[in-house]
């Protein structure tokens, strides 16, 4: 079975044996989608604004801050039918290769930022599963 989200003109659909956690901070709210294995999507709303290049150069900056050996090449795609900037990213935790990917979307309800993390040896169970959630992000401008 499938759950939705649905808040400030963001939907998205996930499985529900997913647990989401909301959160709320002082420049708006996020959301992680965490799998019953290690891989998780997390999405925020920031209503301050900041441009999506800000936002994604900033998550990369905190990543690398956690992950010295890091790489990191930049990407431009659509995200919920809007341009969206990012990274694809690699890193060792716990000895373990990992795949991350950014994308981030400046809209009028606020500039969104999803961040994808996966173990790789769970890539062939989990990777497709965070690629659905984040094709079926729509995004409503007020």
């Amino acid at each position: 079975m499938v759950a939705e989200f649905n808040e400030s003109g963001i939907h998205f659909r996930y499985p529900e044996n997913w647990q989401l956690e909301r959160q709320e901070n002082e420049d708006g709210w996020s959301v992680s989608v965490q799998s019953p294995d290690t891989a998780f999507v997390m999405i925020c709303l920031r209503d301050d604004l900041p441009s999506a290049n800000q936002l994604a150069d900033a998550a990369l900056a905190a990543l690398k801050e956690e992950y010295s050996d890091l790489e990191a090449d930049e990407c431009v795609e659509s995200l919920a039918g809007l341009p969206a900037v990012g990274h694809d990213i690699r890193f060792f935790s716990l000895d373990l290769p990992n795949t991350c990917w950014t994308r981030s979307i400046y809209t009028a309800n606020g500039t969104i930022l999803v961040l994808c993390q996966i173990n790789d040896l769970e890539l062939p169970k989990n990777e497709a599963v965070l690629r659905a959630i984040c094709a079926s992000l729509k995004v409503e401008d007020e």
